[in-house]
């Protein structure tokens, strides 16, 4: 599934195809994985923002934080905490807090130390956060022209 733009609540975002995008992450020796996480989180940003709950979350520092933080490993596993921690924090606000799946911060984490699956899992998340908040396609379709009525 390639990415389909929506407008969710006058932000738009992007729903990707997880599998997609994990396989970019691989072949592209995880520089793919970069601008996800940053798009990921700029999303996130907007969105909650849009909800008057803003997560003050900045997708520059938080890809960063995965390189060269990374080289550290302790700011890359503070962003993958974070980053579902926020992914998490929106799906409440789109459920206002009631029952309803959320994504795990643990297993997010845990995900990250294999092969990158957690931007798959994250991903996942964020194409149900978008579809239960009502996203439209963002691509304008052209009018449709009146029927020409029958000449008499």
């Amino acid at each position: 599934m390639a990415a389909v733009d929506l407008m969710v609540r006058g932000v738009q975002v992007k729903r990707r195809g997880p599998l997609v995008t994990w396989l970019l992450i691989i072949i592209t020796f995880g520089i793919y994985g970069l601008f996800h996480w940053y798009y990921m989180n700029r999303e996130v940003r907007d969105f909650s923002a849009a909800m008057g709950q803003p997560l003050g979350n900045r997708p520059g520092r938080s890809v960063l934080a995965l390189f060269p933080g990374g080289i550290l490993v302790v700011p890359a596993i503070w962003t993958w905490v974070t980053t579902a921690k926020r992914v998490r924090a929106v799906r409440a606000m789109v459920l206002n807090n009631g029952p309803g799946e959320y994504p795990s911060v643990g297993l997010s984490v845990l995900l990250s130390f294999l092969y990158s699956l957690q931007h798959p899992y994250l991903q996942v998340s964020l194409n149900g956060t978008w579809d239960l908040a009502g996203g439209t396609s963002a691509t304008l379709e052209p009018p449709v022209p009146p029927a020409a009525s029958p000449a008499e």
